[in-house]
């Protein structure tokens, strides 16, 4: 059962992983079209700036969830390297409950924070777009994060090693 639930949480990290491709694709397209119209036309695209940062946000918070799951961030293992496999496997755990609490407290704040936009009606600049929507999906990257950073850590605690990036699954 367990297995099976490795096997689904993969297989929506790497779909995540090309969502947030191309979420930044989006990105560079909308800022790179935005400079060449200010510049070259005397006419950006209006609320570019704003959908790009928002954008990049989704893509940054649903790569954190795609990273929590498999824990291919930077690692520093110098401290680590010398000792036994139980010991390695006990600070990884413990440095994976500190980053699931900080990233249950950021879950939280950006609660907070997609709640106030809706609730204020907050909008673009230019087009009035609201931001809300886009703000609720970088709180469900964090929420996403949240969940597979859990199941990082239950496999971890469970005596499993890190899901390797590469897993066939």
């Amino acid at each position: 059962m367990l297995a099976r639930i490795e096997t689904l949480l993969l297989r929506v990290s790497r779909g995540v992983d090309v969502i947030a491709g191309i979420c930044l694709a989006v990105v560079t397209v909308v800022m790179f079209t935005s400079a060449v119209g200010r510049y070259a036309f005397a006419a950006p695209i209006p609320d570019g700036f704003d959908l790009a940062r928002l954008l990049l946000g989704v893509a940054i918070m649903w790569g954190f969830a795609s990273l929590g799951l498999r824990g291919g961030h930077i690692e520093v293992d110098l401290f680590t390297t010398a000792m036994r496999p139980s010991w390695q496997r006990f600070f990884e755990a413990l440095a994976t409950l500190i980053v699931l609490g900080f990233t249950i407290l950021l879950a939280w704040k950006l609660n907070d924070r997609a709640l106030s936009a809706w609730r204020s009606n907050e909008a673009t600049y230019d087009l009035r777009l609201p931001v809300w929507p886009l703000i609720g999906l970088i709180w469900l990257g964090a929420v996403a994060a949240c969940i597979t950073t859990a199941a990082r850590l239950i496999r971890l605690i469970r005596g499993g090693g890190p899901i390797p990036e590469d897993d066939p699954a």
